[in-house]
C-alpha cells in the first residue's frame, strides 16, 4: 500500500468532525473499516472486562464506541445515497457483513445488558433525568429484540438473517436506482412534445446532451423524458400524446420488476426473513415486533385510526374521479370512456387550470430556490428566534451543487449547521428526499475538559436542477417538500439534549417523528411565508395575491385521492407484516390487489409493481411503520392549530407559541415519550379534528 492509499484510508478513521469529502474514494472504504472493526472489537472486549452498572463507565464509553463506527460507516452510508457507483457499491457490499457482525456482537453482548438492567435496578437510577433513563431502557429493549436472550443456536439462527435482510435491502435500493436511470423516452418530434412546457423542454434537451446526444437544443430537440420525478411528473401531466403517457406510465410503474432488477424475488425472502425473526424473538408478526419500539400501542390501534381516515377519504376520491370522467368527457376527450391511469395526472391538471385559473407552470418563475430558501430562513428567524447564514467553503461538499449554512440563535452564536443537496441526479442518487445527521449534539468530556458538538445534518432533495443558466425553479410541491425535510432538520439541530443517545431524532418513537416535518409543510400556505418567498425569478415582483388566493383555493383539490393513496400504502405495509404468510395461498400481489378494492378507486394495472419501488419498507426504515406518516399527521395538524388558534397574522403571539413548540417539540427529542412531549407544547392529548379540517375532509368524517 503506497503513502497516498494510506493517507486517504486514514480520512475515514478520523472518527469527529465534518467527512474530508474531497478526499474519500471508493477504494478506500475496505481497509479503513476492516481497521476499524478490528481495533472496536478489541474496545469492546475492553469495555466487557471493566463494565460497571455506572453512567459513565458504561454509557459513555460505549457511546465513544459506538460513535467510531457511526462517524466512518455513516459516511459510506450517505455516498451510497448522493454519490452511487459501481465501485462504491462493491466495497460496500464487501465490507456490510462485517458491520453487521459487529453490531450483532454489540447489541448481544450479555455483560453490557446485564450491566444496563442493574443500572435501572441500581440506587442510581434515581439520579438519572429522563434523557439519561429513556437511552437506559432503549438499550435494553434493543438488546432484547437484537436477540440477546436467545440461546446459541437461535442466535446463530438470527443472526445469520440479519446479515441477509441487510444485504437484500442494498440489493433492492440498487434495483431501484438502476431500473430508474435505465429507461429512457426518445422524443425527436415536434407533435411527440405537444402540451409540454418550456421547464421540461430545457430540462428533456439537457437530458439528451447529458446522455451523450450532440446538437440537441431546447426548441427541436431531441428530447429525452426519464423516470426521474422532476421529469416524469410534468409529462404525466402535461403531455398531450395519451399513447406516450400510457408508454411512460407504465414503465413508471414496472420498475425493478423483471429480468436482473426485478424485486419481487427479494420481497418474497425479506417477508419471509422478517417472519423467521419474528418468531425467534416470540412475537405474533413483524408487526407487533416493530410497534414494539414506537408510539402506537398495538396493531389495532394503528388499524382503527387508518379504517377513520380511510372512511373519510374513499367517498371523496370516488367524487374526484368521477369529475375528471364528467370534465374529460364536457372536452369531448375520446379517453373520458375508457379513462385509464395514465390520464389522471394529465386531467387532473386541466381540471384544475380551469377550476381554480393557473397552472403549475406558471407559479415556477415565482418560486427560485434561493428566494424560496430566503423565504424559509426569514419564517424560522419568525416563529424560532434563529438566524440562518450561508457558510459555503467552510465544509468539503460531494458535490459542486451542495451548499453548507450555519444556524445561530439569538445572539448569532453558531447552535447547527447543515449540507443542502437540492437537485437531481439520477444517474447517482437515489430519489425522494430525505434528512440524515451529520453529526449529533453531544456533550463530551476528555480530559476533564467539557466540549459541546453542535449538530449538523444532512437535508436531501430531488427538484429540477438549475438549466440554461437559470436558477432552480420550483413547483409548488418542491418548495412543500424542501420545508417537509428542513422540519426533520429542525428537530435534529434545536435539540437541547446533551447526550447523543436521545439528542435530536434519536430516541424518538418512529411513528412521532415525521410531526416537525409535516407541522413545516403548512407554513408554505401562511400568508406572511408565502409572498416572502414567492418572487419572480427576473423581475423581482412579488407572487400576485390571485395567485396566494388561488393557492389556497385549489389546496385541498383531489385531497380525497392523495390520503386514500398514502393510506393503501400504509395499509398494505401493515397486511405484509401482520398477516401475510410466506409460502401460503395469498401471494404479495394479491394482498396489494385485495387491499386496492377499498383503497383504489380505479383498480390497478397487472403490470403495477408499486411493491417493488417500496423503499421505505423494504430497504428504509418504515417496515411496519409506513402509517406513520398518518399518525404523526395528526400530531402535526393539531400543533398547527395551536398556530392558528393564537393568530397567524399576531407575529407576537406566534412568536411565543414558537418559542414553545421550540421548546418541546424540536428540544426534546428522545428525552421524553413523544406524548409527552406534545402535551407538554398543547397541553393535551391530540386530535384528528385539525387533520380532516386541514385536509377539507371534515364535513365527510
Amino acid at each position: 500500500m503506497n503513502n497516498n492509499t494510506t493517507v486517504a484510508k486514514k480520512t475515514l478513521l478520523i472518527g469527529k468532525g465534518l467527512p474530508p469529502f474531497e478526499s474519500i474514494k471508493p477504494e478506500d472504504v475496505v481497509p479503513a473499516i476492516t481497521e476499524l472493526l478490528t481495533e472496536l472489537e478489541q474496545e469492546l472486549i475492553n469495555l466487557e472486562v471493566r463494565v460497571k452498572p455506572i453512567w459513565s463507565d458504561l454509557v459513555e464509553p460505549l457511546q465513544k464506541l459506538k460513535d467510531r463506527l457511526t462517524w466512518s460507516w455513516r459516511i459510506v452510508g450517505h455516498l451510497m445515497g448522493v454519490k452511487n457507483s459501481p465501485e462504491l457499491r462493491k466495497a460496500y457490499d464487501q465490507v456490510q457483513p462485517k458491520i453487521v457482525e459487529f453490531k450483532n456482537k454489540l447489541n448481544q453482548s450479555q455483560l453490557l445488558y446485564q450491566g444496563f438492567k442493574n443500572l435501572r435496578n441500581s440506587h442510581s437510577w434515581e439520579n438519572l433525568d429522563s434523557a439519561q433513563k429513556r437511552i437506559v431502557e432503549a438499550a435494553i429493549r434493543e438488546a432484547e429484540l437484537s436477540g440477546v436472550a436467545l440461546e446459541e443456536d437461535k442466535r446463530e439462527r438470527f443472526n445469520a438473517i440479519e446479515l441477509e435482510l441487510a444485504e437484500l435491502s442494498t440489493k433492492f435500493s440498487n434495483n431501484v436506482l438502476d431500473a430508474t436511470k435505465t429507461f429512457s423516452l426518445r422524443l425527436t418530434k415536434k407533435e411527440e412534445v405537444d402540451g409540454l412546457p418550456a421547464s421540461l423542454l430545457t430540462l428533456a434537451a439537457q437530458a439528451a446532451r447529458n446522455e451523450g446526444v450532440e446538437n440537441t437544443t431546447v426548441e427541436n430537440g431531441p428530447w429525452h423524458i426519464t423516470l426521474d420525478y422532476p421529469s416524469f411528473l410534468p409529462f404525466m401531466q402535461h403531455s398531450k400524446k395519451r399513447e406516450l403517457r400510457a408508454q411512460l406510465y407504465k414503465a413508471f410503474i414496472s420498475r425493478a420488476s423483471s429480468e436482473e432488477l426485478n424485486n419481487y424475488p427479494l420481497i418474497e425472502r425479506i417477508l419471509e426473513l422478517r417472519q423467521q425473526k419474528t418468531e425467534i424473538l416470540g412475537f405474533n408478526s413483524y408487526a407487533e415486533l416493530s410497534l414494539a419500539s414506537k408510539m402506537a400501542p398495538s396493531v389495532e390501534a394503528v388499524e382503527k385510526l387508518l379504517a377513520e381516515l380511510r372512511n373519510v377519504s374513499y367517498d371523496a376520491a370516488v367524487k374526484d374521479l368521477e369529475e375528471l370522467k364528467k370534465f374529460a368527457a364536457s372536452k369531448n376527450a375520446p379517453e373520458a370512456n375508457d379513462f385509464q391511469h395514465w390520464d389522471i395526472s394529465f386531467w387532473s391538471e386541466r381540471l384544475r387550470e380551469e377550476k381554480f385559473s393557473f397552472t403549475t407552470e406558471e407559479l415556477r418563475p415565482y418560486f427560485p430556490l434561493p428566494q424560496v430558501l430566503d423565504g424559509l430562513f426569514s419564517l424560522v428567524k419568525r416563529i424560532f428566534g434563529i438566524n440562518i447564514t450561508a457558510a459555503d467553503g467552510e465544509a468539503p461538499v460531494w458535490h459542486e451543487d451542495v451548499r453548507y449554512f450555519q444556524v445561530s440563535d439569538e445572539t448569532n452564536t453558531p447552535i447547527a449547521y447543515f449540507y443542502l443537496d437540492a437537485y437531481s441526479r439520477p444517474t447517482e442518487k437515489r430519489g425522494g428526499a430525505w434528512m440524515d445527521d451529520c453529526i449529533t449534539r453531544a456533550k463530551i468530556i476528555e480530559n476533564g475538559q467539557t466540549t459541546l458538538l453542535l449538530p449538523v445534518a444532512y437535508l436531501q432533495c430531488n427538484q429540477t436542477p438549475p438549466v440554461n443558466g437559470k436558477p432552480s425553479l420550483m413547483n409548488f410541491s418542491e418548495v412543500e417538500t424542501l420545508f417537509h425535510e428542513f422540519g426533520h432538520g429542525l428537530q435534529h439541530m434545536l435539540t437541547t439534549v446533551d447526550y447523543e443517545g436521545a439528542a435530536g431524532i434519536n430516541n424518538v418513537e418512529w411513528d412521532a417523528v415525521e410531526l416537525p416535518s409535516q407541522f413545516m409543510e403548512n407554513w408554505c400556505y401562511d400568508r406572511s411565508t408565502l409572498f416572502g418567498m414567492g418572487k419572480h425569478y427576473e423581475t423581482g415582483e412579488t407572487l400576485p395575491e390571485h395567485y396566494y388566493q388561488k393557492l389556497l383555493a385549489a389546496r385541498n383539490y383531489m385531497s380525497g385521492s392523495a390520503m386514500l393513496r398514502q393510506l393503501h400504502f400504509a395499509l398494505v405495509d401493515l397486511e405484509l407484516h401482520h398477516r401475510y404468510q410466506a409460502g401460503g395461498k395469498e401471494k404479495v400481489i394479491d394482498i396489494c390487489n385485495r387491499i386496492a378494492e377499498t383503497t383504489i378507486v380505479l383498480q390497478p394495472l397487472p403490470e403495477d409493481s408499486f411493491l417493488c419501488v417500496f423503499v421505505h419498507i423494504f430497504a428504509g426504515s418504515y417496515a411496519a411503520g409506513y402509517y406513520s406518516y398518518k399518525w404523526a399527521e395528526v400530531l402535526s395538524a393539531d400543533a398547527f392549530a395551536a398556530f392558528e388558534e393564537a393568530g397567524l397574522e399576531n407575529e407576537q403571539a406566534i412568536a411565543i407559541c414558537g418559542k414553545q413548540f421550540r421548546n418541546t417539540v424540536l428540544a426534546l427529542g428522545g428525552s421524553l415519550h413523544p406524548m409527552e412531549v406534545f402535551k407538554k407544547f398543547r397541553g393535551r392529548e391530540p386530535n384528528t379534528e385539525p387533520l380532516l379540517r386541514h385536509r377539507g375532509l371534515l364535513a365527510s368524517a
